[in-house]
């Protein structure tokens, strides 16, 4: 399964937004970058699905976009008005040349899912490998209305249990991707989630 970070050359805010090349080509994420369909099709022809792992707004600002170059199924737990098939936890969903399980992990966000493969994670912004808090092994902010750090830690323990060791490639929704050892860095992140201190100095 070949991986592009489709928003990768951002001068705005925005989530990594993530395609997937394979039996079923997909793109994890929209983000909020103009132009990504522009870099989706330097790499394709067709999208089959767009697949949501939360609907903050720099993870969808340019999901219509997307939708109305391509017509792809659209995949989320919450609401939608142009969602194709809702995605509730355990489903499975293919990405690429995988088949991946959704994990609800609420916490940063209400109709927040991770994605996990035999192989790899798409962890949206509930674990990340680094950011400007942590490096090597953070997790999403609680600080704002509806969030919460105790959901969080609950959500990040649910995927360490349902995480394989096999797991070796992390994308998740900001920050670089990782390859190694999965599981030692989301088990930094809930150590550090644990310790329910502010995760930035501001808040």
């Amino acid at each position: 399964m070949q991986v592009h970070n489709v928003t990768a050359d951002a001068e705005t805010f925005t989530c990594n937004a993530y395609l997937a090349e394979g039996d079923r080509t997909v793109l994890v994420d929209a983000g909020s970058m103009p132009g990504v369909v522009d870099v989706i099709a330097d790499h394709v022809d067709d999208v089959d699905a767009v697949v949501l792992t939360h609907q903050h707004g720099d993870h969808v600002a340019e999901l219509d976009t997307v939708l109305d170059a391509y017509d792809p199924d659209l995949l989320c737990y919450d609401d939608h008005p142009r969602r194709t098939r809702k995605i509730e936890d355990s489903d499975t969903v293919e990405i690429g040349d995988e088949e991946f399980e959704a994990v609800y992990s609420p916490g940063h966000a209400d109709d927040h899912l991770a994605f996990i493969s035999d192989s790899a994670i798409f962890s949206g912004d509930v674990v990340v490998y680094n950011d400007g808090a942590f490096d090597d092994g953070s997790f999403g902010r609680t600080d704002m209305t509806g969030q919460s750090r105790e959901r969080e830690i609950e959500s990040i323990r649910e995927i360490l249990d349902r995480m394989g060791d096999g797991v070796e490639s992390m994308y998740a929704g900001h920050g670089d991707e990782f390859h190694g050892d999965v599981r030692e860095v989301v088990e930094r992140a809930l150590e550090r989630a644990e310790r329910r201190e502010p995760k930035y100095p501001e808040e």
